[in-house]
């Protein structure tokens, strides 16, 4: 008893100092919320928010004015001519999906300038599992540019490609899905959608924008993009929306992104909200605070796992583009032990056991820590790797540093009680 009370003071000291060391970055952090809190709420006033846009509508919702009023908000939130904000989209992959299918037609090339896209896309675009109407088994053509992990290059590789065909669509992942990489930022989107654009003014640039929302200081439409698409459990639900996702940009693709979503005819002027208008709405006005516990709460992972010797993409204090930490950790054990001690953690089913599982539209196994108060939500402190060599895990989320500060701590004195680090590399000089 007296070696784990030991063990624990010293793996809560050890997360302290870490924490001390990051106070600058914290309060940079802080100072962000403001300015992003307040073009919201200047957002809310000019389209004159008020109770009456919280009412539920039941069929089909021609006239809804609480949907109305969220796509008209979301629209002004990204500066894009038109955005659709859905319950009826169950999860992220199936609005990017939405984008694609409502987009392209057979015979039409989409290029990925990201490599290869998150792993819930590889059944959409066809790369696996043909023969479930993938864009591949419609006729679209598939190919893909690898960036280079050190410098991001792909210029010289774009402008070749775009010599030899004709592109319908550039795809542009932000984040960095399970690639070991660095996650795109807004001027580099700004770039290739220059670029893309300088070559053929007529390709949609579309950006999968999962994870990056309210991040950095604008949002791709701005700095370029065609359209976007997003989860309302990432980012932007403030850790209180309980599903959905989201479309943004030039008016004519949404509507087409729209049509794949209802139907041809209707597209986006149907749908109710099923009474969740209130907290769309309230998600959205909370997401900044949320989105930057989850940015400090990140400098914190990647000092801790850096201080016991791990490699971290991207290192703390880093400037970030989403809320996405990765550590490589070498090892499957490690993995299942991380993920089990973050889930011992966590508010909801702190009691379940973390096993290796398939989960539909995944490559391999993946391991999940995700005690979350929305299921899946990656906006709540959550941990996931799938099990493929080298053996990364990915960790993001977060509604308050304080809990994934009591997590961090929690893990590093398990990891001593199991003598899976040294003493040493707790303590400093």
């Amino acid at each position: 008893m007296k070696n784990k009370n030991y063990n624990y003071k010293l793996a809560e000291e050890m997360v302290i100092s870490v924490e001390e060391g990051l106070k600058g970055i914290f309060n940079e952090r802080s100072n962000q919320i403001y300015y992003k809190l307040n073009n919201i709420l200047k957002i809310f006033k000019e389209e004159k928010v008020s109770t009456s846009h919280f009412n539920q509508s039941t069929g089909s919702g021609h006239d809804d004015l609480s949907r109305q009023k969220i796509d008209e908000v979301f629209a002004k939130f990204f500066q894009a001519e038109k955005s659709a904000v859905r319950m009826q989209f169950v999860s992220g992959t199936h609005a990017i999906s939405s984008v694609l299918f409502g987009i392209l037609r057979p015979g039409d090339l989409m290029l990925s300038v990201t490599g290869t896209p998150y792993d819930t896309l590889e059944e959409v675009i066809g790369i696996r599992g043909k023969g479930k109407g993938s864009l591949l088994d419609l006729g679209v053509e598939y190919r893909q540019i690898s960036m280079d992990e050190k410098t991001n290059s792909y210029e010289d590789k774009l402008v070749d490609f775009f010599k030899h065909n004709k592109c319908k669509l550039v795809f542009i992942q932000k984040s960095c899905g399970y690639s070991w990489r660095k996650s795109l930022n807004n001027n580099q989107i700004k770039q290739i959608c220059n670029l893309v654009h300088s070559l053929n003014p007529e390709t949609i640039c579309f950006v999968d924008n999962c994870y990056g929302e309210l991040v950095e200081d604008s949002e791709p439409i701005i700095n370029g993009a065609n359209i976007i698409a997003g989860s309302l459990i990432k980012n932007l639900g403030g850790t209180i929306v309980p599903t959905g996702g989201y479309i943004a940009g030039d008016y004519e693709l949404v509507e087409m992104a729209c049509c794949r979503l209802t139907a041809p005819g209707i597209g986006a002027d149907a749908g109710i909200n099923f009474g969740y208008g209130r907290l769309i709405l309230q998600g959205l006005f909370l997401a900044p605070q949320m989105v930057h516990e989850s940015l400090k709460g990140a400098d914190l992972v990647a000092a801790v796992f850096k201080k016991l010797g791990f490699i971290v993409l991207p290192e703390p204090k880093s400037y970030r583009s989403d809320i996405i930490q990765a550590v490589r950790l070498n090892n499957p054990h490690l993995i299942q032990k991380v993920c089990q001690s973050f889930q011992n953690s966590s508010p909801i089913d702190s009691f379940l056991n973390v096993i290796p599982s398939p989960m539909s539209g995944y490559d391999s196994n993946l391991l999940m820590s995700g005690g979350t108060f929305i299921e899946g939500s990656t906006s709540e402190f959550s941990a996931d790797a799938p099990l493929r060599d080298p053996f990364n895990i990915f960790i993001q989320g977060g509604s308050h540093i304080a809990h994934i500060k009591i997590a961090l701590i929690q893990l590093v004195f398990e990891l001593l009680e199991e003598n899976l680090i040294e003493k040493e590399s707790l303590i400093f000089p």
